[in-house]
């Protein structure tokens, strides 16, 4: 599932067609019938995480003015990116294995209200939430990269494609629709993109006696954040990703957050640059050390399990006899 900095990157994309009308539909999207967006207006887009919301309104209107200030990194690397916006917004460092969900996952920051076609009169805000290899196409179609299991080389199938009256369009792959019938509520706090992101909430969350690997994607707290900033962050913190929050003292738990955010903020940087972001340890035999890297799949009992790569001489396993641990290794 895209992570947050590619899902900001997604709606910078969008965010031009803001004023247009829809006036030509596609795709094979079966639950959300795409010749229901025939004629409205697309007036506003918002991001929240990993979700990107789409506002859509029967007649034009004034646009709204809160259309999803741009966090600061977004806003500094909005203009390298005009040239850019004809080209795939994925790729395969954004990608993250195991599916499209994080346990746990909490409410991910939103209230979530939905359904698959609009209401008449009501307004209309579409949720998209984005699949493993999701990514939006501005004014081009993705192209098969390689032959499929069957030998065939078939061009992905968008899920829904929108053209709009400035003769432009969309298309949106691999990823799960629906109609929201009131304004997202979301809470900035939790984002980690955000410049209202709540550090003290953070903490207080890590503190716990799980996992801190497990509390990194609970998107209540960590919004926004998947399996490749958990990896590098744990690694750059120097922290086993099964070390009990609880172990670890307070100047750690700050450290693992400054290395959520000075990460994410490189990585969204990075995709208005277009430069590849570096990770140390993600898919890697191994460490800068040069120590070797361990794979394992970690998560709750009985919960989704995410690949986890970590480096046992650099990130050593913490136990419930050792003292809690006050600086960073």
């Amino acid at each position: 599932m895209p992570e947050g900095p590619l899902v900001r990157k997604f709606h910078h994309l969008v965010s031009p067609f803001v004023g247009q009308q829809v006036v030509k539909t596609g795709g094979s999207s079966k639950k959300l019938n795409p010749t229901s967006f025939q004629s409205l207006w697309l007036q506003d887009t918002q991001v929240h995480g990993k979700k990107l919301f789409l506002r859509f309104d029967p007649d034009e209107e004034t646009v709204s003015l809160h259309n999803s200030p741009l966090s600061e990194p977004l806003r500094k690397g909005e203009q390298k990116d005009k040239a850019r916006n004809h080209q795939e917004a994925s790729d395969p460092s954004s990608r993250s294995p195991g599916g499209d969900s994080a346990v746990p996952s909490g409410d991910d920051g939103l209230q979530c209200m939905g359904g698959d076609t609009p209401a008449g009169g009501a307004e209309r805000w579409l949720q998209v939430s984005f699949g493993l290899f999701g990514s939006i196409w501005v004014n081009e179609f993705s192209r098969a990269k390689k032959a499929n299991k069957r030998g065939d080389w078939r061009d992905p199938i968008p899920r829904l494609v929108l053209h709009f009256s400035g003769s432009g369009f969309l298309a949106f792959y691999n990823c799960q629709m629906a109609w929201r019938f009131s304004s997202p509520v979301v809470r900035p706090t939790s984002d980690i993109l955000s410049e209202k992101f709540h550090r003290g909430q953070a903490l207080e969350a890590l503190g716990r006696e799980l996992p801190v690997c497990y509390t990194l994607l609970d998107q209540r707290y960590f919004s926004g954040l998947g399996n490749i900033i958990k990896n590098e962050a744990l690694f750059r913190a120097r922290i086993h990703p099964l070390s009990p929050g609880s172990l670890l003292g307070l100047p750690r738990l700050e450290a693992l957050v400054d290395h959520v955010v000075a990460f994410s903020a490189d990585w969204l940087q990075g995709k208005f640059q277009g430069t590849q972001q570096h990770t140390q340890i993600y898919q890697k035999e191994q460490c800068p050390a040069g120590h070797q890297v361990v794979k394992e799949s970690l998560g709750p009992p009985g919960g989704f399990q995410r690949l986890t790569w970590w480096c046992p001489q650099c990130q050593p396993r913490l136990s419930a006899d050792e003292p809690k641990q006050v600086q960073p290794s």
